[in-house]
């Protein structure tokens, strides 16, 4: 996966970035109604170049979090690698999670005090980079054992998203369809596809193109899937899935689902360096993941 990115990163501890932007953006009331009727809601520029370049630049080079992380193979064989971890460290990628900027986001959206569920490094490569079946992400959670879809996703591009290299795509307004029955579509699970094929003749189906800290939130239950890559050209995100805290599930779980989340500084992000995962992380394996069974 390393080779086919196409920057060289240097010593990113020694990298030094003086023009931090003081106004960090901000997540709107405007926002929040555009999240309620579509279903999700883009906010461009959202990490800065600087604060992408150590996201990105730290995963490139992450041992552990290339160690970790495994693959998903789609119905027609190709592979989505992945790694998925819980608990937030005290690192680059803990930092993004909860930094100020985000956990107001959430909070807003969700009405009360967030928590974390888990946070994933998607790692789409050239040529071989599988595609995403249609579901709704309560559709794997709601095998977790929570109760109500107070739940939402949070993707930051770390790479441009495009159409050629596989984006994200979404069926405007899907969630207020609430949850649809999941089954298996290769080893990922994938929603009905007759609902699916209903409701693209009456919402807008939405190729979501983002450029380097765009960030798209988006609710547990809008449907969404996409296409494998078929370019030259990586496709990495992070995604941070989270809930509200009250709504703790009914099986064992990883207490950060109902841990109320700490908030940190805007400037978290910068002040984590290029610090990755640790060796210890609770990072999850095809093995230990409950909605693969």
């Amino acid at each position: 996966g390393i080779l086919s990115v196409s920057l060289f990163w240097p010593d990113l501890q020694n990298v030094v970035h003086p023009n931090y932007p003081m106004n960090y953006p901000k997540f709107t009331q405007a926002d929040k109604e555009a999240y309620d009727r579509d279903g999700y809601v883009i906010k461009r520029g959202f990490f800065s170049p600087e604060e992408v370049e150590l996201l990105y630049g730290t995963a490139v080079n992450d041992d552990v979090m290339s160690k970790k992380s495994y693959d998903l193979n789609d119905q027609k064989g190709f592979r989505t690698k992945l790694a998925l971890w819980y608990t937030l460290g005290d690192d680059v990628y803990g930092n993004y999670s909860r930094c100020a900027r985000m956990y107001d986001a959430v909070e807003m959206i969700l009405g009360g005090a967030p928590a974390h569920f888990h946070s994933k490094l998607m790692q789409k490569e050239p040529k071989v980079g599988g595609a995403w079946e249609w579901h709704q992400d309560y559709g794997y959670w709601y095998k977790n054992g929570f109760l109500y879809p107070d739940m939402l996703s949070v993707m930051v591009a770390l790479t441009k998203a495009t159409v050629a290299n596989g984006c994200l795509q979404v069926i405007k307004g899907s969630h207020k369809m609430n949850r649809i029955e999941h089954g298996f579509a290769g080893e990922q699970v994938g929603t009905d596809q007759e609902r699916v094929d209903a409701v693209l003749k009456q919402q807008e189906l939405v190729y979501v193109e983002l450029e380097p800290g765009d960030t798209l939130f988006f609710h547990c239950n809008v449907l969404h899937r996409s296409e494998m890559n078929t370019s030259d050209n990586a496709r990495w995100s992070l995604i941070s899935a989270y809930n509200l805290a009250s709504n703790k599930p009914i099986k064992d779980e990883n207490p950060s689902c109902y841990t109320p989340l700490e908030r940190l500084p805007d400037s978290a992000i910068r002040d984590a360096g290029a610090k990755g995962i640790a060796e210890t992380a609770d990072v999850l394996s095809k093995e230990t993941d409950k909605t693969l069974k």
